[in-house]
């Protein structure tokens, strides 16, 4: 059995009609939910740390 971790935050993005048909055309083509597209470009995004490297 998975044990999944439930949301600790919820955000609305405002989207322009463009840039949200761009993410529902990948996820009917990728077979994957926006949430999980989302997630994965905010897992993505480079932290500066305190030494001004980026991670």
């Amino acid at each position: 059995m998975t044990n999944k971790k439930w949301a600790v935050k919820r955000i609305t993005v405002n989207l322009a009609a463009q840039e949200a048909e761009k993410l529902e055309l990948y996820c009917q083509q990728t077979g994957r939910p926006a949430t999980d597209v989302i997630r994965e470009l905010i897992r993505g995004l480079p932290i500066v740390e305190d030494s001004g490297k980026i991670s």
